[in-house]
């Protein structure tokens, strides 16, 4: 993946993270399998600890691992601090995972029409 092709794909994570709705999380490999690149969820990962959500308006705590674990909340402010803003969309977090993760999880090939590659 060339530089160019690396940037359409971290707009496409941007693009498909914004659309997460409130009180709803998904995950690393959904995103990547939304945007035509299933095997590269940890890529989707490192856009996510890397994005500056707080001051890009990229809603990066609802995106977690296929389990609904917390993987991600050491790129926060503080290991809390992607656990305190779900918990404010009124998602519950236990051990550093999402409770109810088959309810609370967004599918996006479900959710909004994409077409894949």
């Amino acid at each position: 993946m060339d530089k160019e092709e690396k940037e359409i794909f971290r707009q496409a994570v941007y693009d498909i993270v914004k659309t997460v709705p409130y009180g709803r999380a998904t995950s690393y490999g959904a995103i990547a399998k939304a945007i035509g690149y299933p095997n590269f969820s940890r890529m989707v990962g490192h856009i996510m600890a890397e994005c500056d959500s707080a001051n890009n308006n990229i809603p990066a705590h609802r995106v977690v691992n296929s389990a609904g674990v917390l993987s991600g909340k050491e790129a926060f402010g503080t290991s809390a601090e992607m656990q305190q803003l779900l918990a404010t969309e009124g998602i519950v977090v236990v051990n550093d995972k999402i409770k109810n993760w088959k309810k609370v999880f967004w599918n996006p090939l479900e959710e909004i029409n994409i077409s894949v590659k």
